[in-house]
Parts: structure tokens; sequence; C-alpha cells
């Protein structure tokens, strides 16, 4: 069973120097139709003016991605942890017990693009951790490239929840397959561009949500960007 979410129909907010629309209940936006899928409780798609950004906050039992589409991300935290993200770039944080940290775009003169996810993880009060790792373009050029998991097969950042996030890049007659175990359900995330999957036409911003299926097609894409969230 596939049940489109299409992108128009996301919660929005302009904030000014923030531009975001929430896949998912988030902030003053509060659907209880889209309360989350399954552990998968956040997909924000956040556009932050040049040299703004959010000031330091607190989070806490949450296990949080951020994947850069354009422009950088500077990151600092309460474990002491100094970065940039960019595009290529995956970000994980367990905050655990409780972590501090800010997130701004470094750039004087362009905004930045950036998708930033929450995982309900499956265990609480753990010290907090932090990994960031780089997926080339060629890594996910017409294919899924596991990006984290439960137990960091092929390289993959490690999470604290059983999800596998992949993530895939692809073109005209590029294509890939993912199976689905019995009783695992999928939700499909196009970043950019125009895809197929399963025969359903996916937009920039569209959501798929897949349940009772055993295999995932992803075909026919135009400039595709695609995060595929593997889930119990």
């Amino acid at each position: 069973m596939l049940t489109l979410r299409p992108a128009a129909d996301r919660g929005h907010a302009n904030h000014g120097w923030l531009d975001t629309h929430h896949t998912f209940s988030f902030a003053n936006y509060y659907d209880p139709a889209h309360m989350g899928f399954g552990p998968l409780r956040v997909i924000n798609d956040d556009r932050i003016a040049a040299g703004r950004g959010f000031g330091t906050h607190g989070h806490r039992d949450m296990e949080i991605i951020t994947y850069v589409l354009e422009g950088a991300v500077a990151h600092k935290d309460s474990m002491g942890t100094g970065s940039v993200i960019r595009p290529g770039d995956v970000q994980r944080m367990s905050a655990g017990r409780g972590v501090l940290h800010s997130e701004f775009n470094p750039q004087p003169d362009a905004p930045t693009h950036m998708l930033q996810i929450w995982i309900e993880p499956d265990v609480t009060g753990i010290e907090p951790e932090y990994d960031q790792k780089t997926f080339d373009e060629a890594s996910k050029r017409g294919r899924l490239c596991l990006v984290a998991s439960p137990d960091g097969a092929q390289g993959s950042m490690r999470l604290h929840q059983d999800v596998r996030l992949y993530a895939g890049l692809f073109d005209g007659q590029e294509q890939a397959e993912l199976p689905l175990a019995a009783g695992r359900r999928a939700w499909v995330h196009l970043a950019r561009g125009r895809l197929t999957v399963n025969g359903q036409v996916l937009n920039a911003g569209d959501g798929l949500a897949v349940q009772a299926e055993s295999r995932l097609l992803l075909s026919a894409g135009e400039a595709a960007d695609v995060l595929v969230f593997d889930l119990p």
C-alpha cells in the first residue's frame, strides 16, 4: 500500500531567516494525522538565510540527522564538536541524556538548504554521540547507498534504532530496487527532482508511506535526490 504525502500539504513557516516545511507535526504545526511514521518523527526541509541559523539549544533522547543539499551548516555542541557540513556530508547526533548545539549558515551571501531528521531511539539516557561522514556522488549515483543503520553496516553511521537510511541519486534510465522484509515498512522522501517509486510519481518535497510491500523500485528519475527509510 502506497500513501502519498504531497509537498504542498506539509506544514510551513517562514521566519524570514528560516523558511521551513514540516512533513510531520513540529513546533506550531500540529496535525494528528501526521505525527510521524513509526520511529521516524521529523523531516524538516529548511532553507536558512546567509549568516543566520539556530542559536544554542538543547535536545535529549533523539537521533538527529542533518543532510545538506546546498550550502553549508556550521555545527558546534557541548561535546566539544565543531564542524562544517556540506553537500555529500551526513551528520548524526545522538542527543542521549542531553546535548546543547548550534547550527548556522556560515556563508555570507548564499542560503543553505538542508533536511533535519529526527528518529526516536530504542534506548534513552545514553552518553551523547556525534558522527559525520561523506558519501560522495559516485556512491549514490543510480543506487541506494546505506548511510545510517543500527549496526554500522557498509560503512554507514550507527543509529540507536532499527532503522536503515539510504540515499540515492537517479537520472534517466538509472534504477534501483530495495527488498522490504515481512513486517517492515518504508518512508520515501524526495528532496529534489522527480522520481517514480512502485509506479507512484513523486516530485520535490513529496513523501511516500509504504506498507505491506515486498520491495521498492525506484526509476524514471529526473535530477532526483532521494532518501529512503527502512522502518520497523
